[in-house]
């Protein structure tokens, strides 16, 4: 398994915090193993493969378009704040051998 990354730790933290209800997903008594949605949820709330969502969590692909991020913000209801960061821990802010140096 790959090592987390911290767009994958993002990804799980949000997917738990966003009640199936918030999303007009109704549960009717069923039993969920997890808290808030499930990988399968988001991913088709996004309007992406739940391989895809799951290689995202598992820090697997290092590279997602900002449609996709865009979507994941959407299905996960994310405010602005939030959306942004999401953008940034895609993204992380390249250092040089001058910034590492300081």
């Amino acid at each position: 398994m790959a090592t987390q990354s911290p767009l994958g730790a993002y990804l799980r933290a949000r997917r738990s915090l966003t009640a199936p209800a918030d999303v007009g997903i109704t549960v009717d008594g069923q039993v969920r193993r997890v808290v808030g949605l499930r990988r399968e949820e988001v991913a088709i709330l996004a309007g992406i493969s739940t391989e895809y969502y799951l290689r995202l969590e598992q820090g697997r692909e290092a590279r997602p378009s900002d449609q996709v991020l865009d979507a994941l913000a959407r299905a996960l209801l994310l405010n602005d704040a939030a959306q942004a960061y999401l953008h940034e821990l895609a993204r992380p802010a390249k250092t040089t051998a001058t910034d590492a140096a300081r």
